[in-house]
């Protein structure tokens, strides 16, 4: 009996000493997805070690915040099909699977994009670079393959990812020198071919740029007018504490949201200072470290922690404003450790851009988003 009386006040004990996250979330309990369950999706990207089962405190996180999921990776071109024909599924699959047991909305990402891509995808055997025929066959299979996979299982996919330029003209990638803009149309459509009942999305960054923004509005209105199946636009919310201005990404909201949907994808914000300003998110540009672009390695100052908190305050007042327009707000990653801007646009930085700290525990904006929907 007294073994018995022991482990009772042990279990106790561990209810109040965190613990207890891993019970199942009440409706009424506060938190992230309670708090904005009404209004919009809120998302939470996944790394191959949290799918995998090696990270269970993050997870626990995203059981209890999160009811929207996307892979970081793991489902890109160059990831899931390294080798031609070789389709790698396992941690895909166990990625789909999370999300089905936990009841949440499903993002794939992402099926076309020139960075991360294999680079037999544009090449034959003896190194030439392959037709145009040979591309569209490459492009079908692969959409087809992996898209049919998880048919109505996925709830929406980033069909083609940043595919214009910050200034609205397309990129000239192997997919645009070889295809020209049509090898957008055709990923579209044999997305499409292959689940008719899954939302479609265009992915990009630096979306609150006058000229992105329109080169994207541009395309997408041609698309439509062909008839091509986009649902809604994906605005990657990699933002710093003084850009994008929140006049232009609400410019922008009102613009791709009369053409479909508007989702907030990749969302995380910077407190550290870029090598060239606005930093966008073209992942080919590094720099070398010094230590002016490392001003935090042991921590936010309360006063930059407050300027923090209120900017990213800035911008859920507007993705509020606009909850009828918006389906999801992702944010990319689960807490500051795993975030990949600790190590861009210049690599071995402390950067505190996500909304759960290193050891997991929710930051002060945490509290701030569920008084601003109190």
């Amino acid at each position: 009996m007294k073994n018995m009386k022991w482990l009772g006040v042990v279990i106790m004990m561990l209810s109040f000493t965190g613990f207890s996250q891993h019970a199942e979330v009440s409706e009424n309990e506060e938190t992230l997805k309670n708090a904005f369950k009404d209004k919009f999706y809120i998302g939470t990207a996944l790394n191959a070690w949290q799918i995998s089962g090696q990270k269970p405190e993050e997870i626990q996180v995203v059981k209890k915040h999160f009811n929207s999921i996307v892979a970081e990776n793991i489902m890109k071109s160059g990831r899931i099909q390294p080798e031609q024909g070789k389709f790698e599924f396992d941690l895909a699959d166990q990625f789909v699977e999370f999300g089905e047991k936990n009841d949440m909305h499903i993002h794939g990402h992402t099926l076309i994009w020139h960075s991360q891509a294999p680079r037999w995808f544009f090449t034959d055997e003896q190194g030439n670079q392959v037709s145009a025929e040979e591309l569209t066959r490459r492009m079908k299979n692969h959409i087809q393959t992996v898209v049919g996979r998880y048919k109505g299982r996925i709830d929406s996919w980033d069909v083609v990812n940043e595919a214009i330029e910050d200034d609205g003209s397309f990129r000239e990638s192997k997919f645009y020198e070889i295809l020209g803009k049509d090898f957008i149309r055709l990923a579209f459509e044999f997305a499409h071919e292959a689940d008719p009942q899954a939302k479609l999305y265009y992915n990009d960054y630096s979306m609150s740029k006058p000229g992105k923004r329109a080169g994207v509005v541009a395309m997408v209105k041609d698309l439509k007018a062909q008839g091509v199946p986009i649902d809604g636009i994906g605005m990657q919310g990699h933002v710093g504490m003084s850009h994008p201005e929140i006049s232009e990404m609400e410019k922008s909201i009102q613009a791709f949201s009369e053409l479909g949907e508007v989702s907030i994808t990749e969302l995380d914000l910077s407190v550290l200072p870029s090598p060239w300003g606005d930093a966008g998110a073209e992942i080919s540009k590094n720099y070398e470290y010094e230590d002016k672009m490392n001003p935090f390695p042991n921590g936010l100052p309360e006063e930059v922690s407050r300027q923090y908190t209120d900017r990213y305050l800035e911008f859920f007042k507007l993705f509020l404003k606009y909850q009828d327009k918006i389906e999801r707000v992702t944010l990319w990653g689960v807490n500051d450790g795993n975030s990949w801007k600790n190590n861009w646009p210049v690599r071995g930085r402390t950067d505190y851009p996500l909304l759960f700290d290193r050891e997991n525990q929710p930051k002060p904006i945490v509290d701030s988003l569920l008084n601003l929907t109190r």
